[in-house]
């Protein structure tokens, strides 16, 4: 009991150790003046897909990592619930073919940040108490929605420093991951 305890315990941490992540490239970043930007998502440019897969570790300030910290902690911690396996693959999901979509229709500049990952999650969790009909991912759906329902206005083309098409992408790549989950075949 005690070992499941403490696997248990490892696996929660797991979302707080990726934030540790973007916490050192945060640090890395500003000590070279913010030059690491040059690594984001750079749409309909080659040298932008290398912002792909890295755009989520890059941020524009202590600010911007800020604000992306809790709800990481917090949507991840969500996710992981379901299992490392499925909080691996969501999160892999929606940071390449959430970047993908911001390659193809971003405006022309550097898109970074774990926000697109946030909205990602967010999707996910909301699609998945859909696609699923079961009370549990149900009950986290409606949770994530009374959190973090305010999310929705950031997908809208508001601010002109924000990537709403990351969080856009983001977001329309979590529902793609909950529904590949849905459908795929299970294992007997």
């Amino acid at each position: 009991m005690r070992i499941d305890n403490q696997k248990t315990t490892s696996q929660l941490l797991i979302p707080v150790y990726f934030v540790a992540i973007l916490w050192i490239v945060e640090v890395v970043n500003f000590i070279s003046g913010y030059k690491l930007i040059m690594f984001g998502i750079y749409p309909r440019s080659l040298k932008g897909l290398i912002g792909i897969p890295l755009s989520p570790f890059l941020h524009s300030g202590i600010v911007h990592l800020l604000l992306n910290t809790g709800p990481l902690i917090i949507l991840g911690y969500f996710i992981i619930l379901h299992g490392r396996r499925i909080f691996m693959e969501v999160t892999l999901f929606v940071i390449v073919a959430g970047g993908a979509g911001v390659w193809l229709i971003g405006r022309s500049s550097y898109h970074v940040g774990a926000s697109g990952l946030i909205f990602g999650y967010f999707g996910y969790l909301l699609s998945r108490g859909i696609f699923n009909k079961s009370i549990s991912s149900l009950f986290v759906s409606l949770i994530t929605v009374s959190i973090y329902g305010g999310l929705f206005w950031g997908m809208l083309p508001t601010l002109t420093r924000v990537s709403w098409e990351g969080h856009l992408c983001g977001f329309a790549a979590g529902i793609l991951a909950a529904w590949s989950e849905k459908v795929k075949p299970h294992k007997s």
